[in-house]
């Protein structure tokens, strides 16, 4: 049966003066996003979006599917237009309860009335709509305090709908609202979750990965374009930087002490993704790091990192334990990728004993020992862009 798809408005309702700017392109997304299967119908009605397909070709499951990974939607649901005329409506609601109900054994009908024109008022609607379903669903009881699913009648200014069980959305804000920022996306599990995180905030992300060929192989850079590509999903086109630090790490195994080998790594990668951010116009950076979880991310190597660039540094994972992220990267689909057996650049010439407790002066003494400007200045030529979306193809 033919269905329209009715997307909530989430934190967007308590934006003010500001509310259409944020509706509007929460408008755009949904737009973009659904527009791969097929011809669709989009519009704003009395803080809902409505999605109607126009006509057979158009694939609405999978536009669905794509809709709950839509940010500033709060809570979606397949939603079935009938005329805005009391019998049409219950005439409706008796056809599509059997599969409304379907396993249920209570329900609840609840109407609500956008169009205060209607002449009958919401109590009214309740009672002649859960009457009707009676008649076709004997079985099933009426609860109105905790039923297994409630019947929902919207009556809006131009049709009525009819719809079930809502699902819950995304949630947070729309992406573009709240800027830019670049990722630092490793083969792991925790900054596929730090970027999903910040993108629910309404951030843009571009990623930038650092590979370290031949030490790492084709196959760990094909593992991190996945992520970006199930990022992609949320974030919409992804801008996918690659840039190669082989040189630096070699230099560092030469000339440096080896307890100070990946700190001094992170903070090239930091240096080097500023450079692009910059570019970019990303607005800050965002890694995946966690207090304590490694030594890298103890207090003090995190600030012998920070010193390393001037913009901000958003680590959305810093709270978090291990068991937590693995669990939002399963949630968001990422955790199956993000554990495939294939190395990345930061297992490479890894320290036996890292410093956990790092004084920024000796670091830095470490750091002399390099030419820094040009090994960064040779790692940026290595930079190669290009644009993932979710089903594969270039923007």
């Amino acid at each position: 049966m033919n269905y329209d798809i009715l997307l909530k408005f989430g934190e967007i309702t308590l934006k003010g003066a500001n509310r259409a700017y944020f509706e509007n392109t929460l408008l755009r997304q949904v737009r973009y996003r659904i527009k791969p299967f097929g011809s669709f119908n989009v519009y704003k009605s009395q803080s809902t979006i409505c999605v109607e397909g126009r006509d057979e070709a158009t694939d609405m499951d999978k536009a669905y599917e794509a809709c709950k990974k839509i940010f500033g939607v709060i809570s979606m649901c397949r939603a079935y237009e009938t005329e805005k005329d009391i019998e049409a409506i219950k005439k409706k609601a008796a056809e599509l309860a059997p599969a409304l109900l379907s396993g249920a054994k209570t329900f609840k009908a609840d109407a609500r009335r956008a169009d205060k024109s209607f002449p009958y008022t919401s109590p009214e609607i309740s009672a002649e709509v859960g009457y009707a379903i009676l008649t076709v669903c004997p079985d099933v009881k009426v609860d109105v305090h905790d039923p297994d699913v409630v019947v929902r009648v919207e009556i809006r200014d131009e049709k009525a709908f009819i719809s079930g069980a809502r699902e819950k959305g995304a949630g947070g804000m729309p992406v573009t609202t709240n800027g830019k920022a670049l990722l630092l996306l490793s083969g792991g599990i925790d900054s596929p979750v730090a970027g999903h995180m910040i993108c629910r905030r309404g951030v843009k992300l571009e990623v930038i990965h650092f590979e370290s060929f031949p030490y790492t192989s084709e196959r760990a850079l094909e593992k991190v374009r996945e992520l970006a590509k199930l990022l992609a999903g949320y974030n919409g086109a992804v801008c996918f930087h690659t840039v190669s630090v082989t040189k630096i790490q070699e230099a560092l195994s030469k000339n440096c002490d080896e307890e100070y080998f990946t700190l001094l790594l992170r903070r090239f990668m930091m240096k080097i993704a500023e450079a692009v951010a910059r570019e970019r116009e990303c607005k800050a950076i965002v890694t995946g790091e966690s207090v304590g979880q490694v030594a890298s991310q103890t207090i003090d190597a995190l600030n012998v990192t920070n010193s390393a660039v001037s913009l901000p540094v958003f680590r959305p994972c810093i709270g978090l334990d291990k068991e937590e992220i693995i669990q939002r990267a399963r949630q968001i689909g990422t955790y199956e990728t993000s554990v495939l057996p294939f190395e990345d650049c930061c297992t490479v010439f890894t320290p036996r004993h890292p410093k956990t407790k790092p004084v920024l002066e000796n670091v830095l003494k470490e750091e002399a020992r390099i030419d820094c400007e040009a090994l960064i200045k040779e790692a940026l030529e290595t930079r190669r862009q290009e644009w993932i979306k979710e089903n594969g193809s270039d923007d």
